[in-house]
């Protein structure tokens, strides 16, 4: 693959909830790789990708961009996915 044409990979940071409510909790920690060629297509595909998911509230922190592969798993694999074109939603559960 040539780097020249790779994507640019980001991660997007965040909490997420499945329900709209005032006292909504503390919802649940996501972080969401993909390809996108700027940071807004970035925000509307993972906010997009959220929704998909059953998600209805989402604040996101952080954005990044991935600039080496990760080592550890599931980022390893989720940034081999959005090298493909796939996004990697990662949602962290207690």
């Amino acid at each position: 693959m040539e780097q020249d044409n790779a994507p640019t990979v980001y991660i997007l940071i965040g909490r997420a909830w499945r329900e709209k409510s005032e006292d909504r909790g503390p919802g649940t920690a996501v972080n969401v790789v993909l390809g996108a060629p700027d940071d807004d297509g970035a925000v509307r595909r993972t906010l997009e990708a959220l929704g998909e998911n059953g998600f209805v509230e989402a604040e996101l922190d952080k954005i990044g961009i991935l600039t080496d592969v990760p080592e550890e798993e599931p980022f390893l694999q989720a940034y081999r996915d959005a090298m493909e074109g796939k996004m990697a939603v990662i949602a962290f559960t207690d």
